[in-house]
């Protein structure tokens, strides 16, 4: 499926679970024909059971529902969680469950790790924010600051068919070993689109295995290459190739303003200790970094100059970049533009404590040997990831899995 530009659409920014639950929740139960819901994580806690409860009662008057959740963000729904959505008539697809192993989840790489839901193909939502209570502000020092947009106009149904089409890709049966290592994803038509919403103009960029393996990349490098004024990105999982690297540092050093919003309180202690090894490097070539303090960061936001923007479920790790499987809406839009710009600005100021080349204490011999080994690292990594193995996403309906015993409520190893 080909990312293509599109015109006339109304995009609305949503600020951690606070804003995006109620309104996701609010369509859900507005839903006439379909819902298509896509998420890495889903927990039962007062979150995951909102979502369950309304999705039992859109089920319960015909309403045609589709979740994928992925076996690994998502591993320990009960039985009865999974059999009283089924019972309803939803259809809940598990993305690669793979059974444990002495305890241990075993399916680590290449992850579903898209947040994604289409209702009657009218009303999208794209971001990072799973079905969990930590992206509620009520949840305390650890709650989860994140982001997804909420989509009306003609991208929508653009979004419907990608959904629709993954989900068919995966419940192939028995595929070949062929299929599975080279099959590409079946064509499936697009709804009519509706009409224009908004002045908009966006796309859906996804990353897979196959035809879309540097996309999302690949947009952030143009935007990068073409600014004049200024590149804001606010990211929790920072360690990106090198070729992403050289177009920031080339931007600082040609004048625009280059920003980086990185985890000072991270839930993983490994994204604080793997940017940093980046830090010296950037900071001499005038790229200003800022910590965010108040609490973990999980957003995936970027702007540059004051019309391009993009929010989606793509880190910039080798995880997101080289192996999940991710989607991000990105814009072109003033108004939008300013208003992510007006709110990462205050970030910056009230919640952040900005990083000095005086910070990175480290000097000398060793500043310069870590310098190359992390260059060449990110240099090559991106070819590394690709001979790992690469396989077709895989679909099984969560009612047909044995129950797997244990709970694991963090996503230990594996950014979310």
């Amino acid at each position: 499926m080909k990312h293509v530009w599109i015109s006339g659409n109304r995009v609305t920014l949503l600020i951690n679970g606070d804003a995006f639950f109620p309104r996701v929740f609010e369509c859900i139960a507005a839903a006439e024909h379909e819902v298509l819901l896509e998420t890495f994580i889903w927990f039962e806690d007062k979150v995951g059971l909102a979502l369950h409860a309304a999705l039992l009662i859109a089920a319960r008057r015909g309403v045609q529902i589709d979740v994928t959740i992925d076996g690994y963000g998502s591993p320990d729904l009960s039985p009865a969680f999974i059999s009283g959505l089924t019972q309803a008539g939803v259809r809940v697809h598990v993305f690669d469950p793979s059974p444990r192993l002495w305890g241990y989840r075993t399916n680590v790489f290449r992850r579903m790790h898209r947040k994604i839901v289409v209702v009657d193909g009218t009303r999208a939502f794209v971001g990072g924010i799973n079905y969990s209570a930590d992206h509620l502000i009520d949840f305390g020092p650890t709650a989860k600051q994140d982001y997804a947009v909420e989509i009306e106009g003609p991208l929508v149904p653009q979004i419907q068919r990608y959904v629709r089409t993954q989900l068919l890709f995966g419940q192939r049966e028995h595929p070949s070993l062929r299929q599975r290592l080279f099959g590409r994803a079946p064509v499936v038509p697009a709804s009519p689109a509706p009409p224009a919403a908004g002045s908009v103009e966006a796309l859906l960029a996804t990353r897979d295995n196959h035809e879309h393996r540097s996309d999302i990349e690949r947009h952030y490098r143009i935007a990068i290459r073409g600014a004049r004024q200024r590149v804001w990105i606010a990211n929790a999982y920072f360690f990106p190739g090198y070729r992403l690297l050289r177009q920031l540092r080339k931007a600082a050093q040609r004048g625009v303003d280059v920003r980086l919003i990185l985890q000072g309180e991270p839930d993983m202690p490994i994204a604080k200790i793997a940017a940093r090894l980046l830090y010296h490097h950037l900071l001499t070539a005038d790229v200003k970094i800022y910590e965010y303090r108040e609490r973990p960061l999980h957003g995936k936001v970027a702007l540059t100059d004051d019309v391009w923007s993009t929010v989606g479920s793509s880190n910039l790790d080798p995880l997101s970049l080289g192996l999940n499987l991710e989607a991000n809406v990105i814009m072109k839009d003033r108004a939008f533009n300013q208003l992510l710009g007006e709110h990462l600005a205050q970030l910056m100021q009230i919640s952040c404590k900005e990083i000095l080349i005086g910070d990175v204490t480290e000097t000398g011999l060793w500043v310069r040997l870590r310098s190359f080994l992390v260059f060449h690292l990110l240099r090559h990594y991106p070819a590394w990831f690709g001979w790992l193995p690469v396989h077709s996403p895989r679909l099984t309906l969560a009612d047909t899995l044995p129950a797997q015993a244990g709970s694991d409520h963090v996503n230990e190893g594996q950014s979310s």
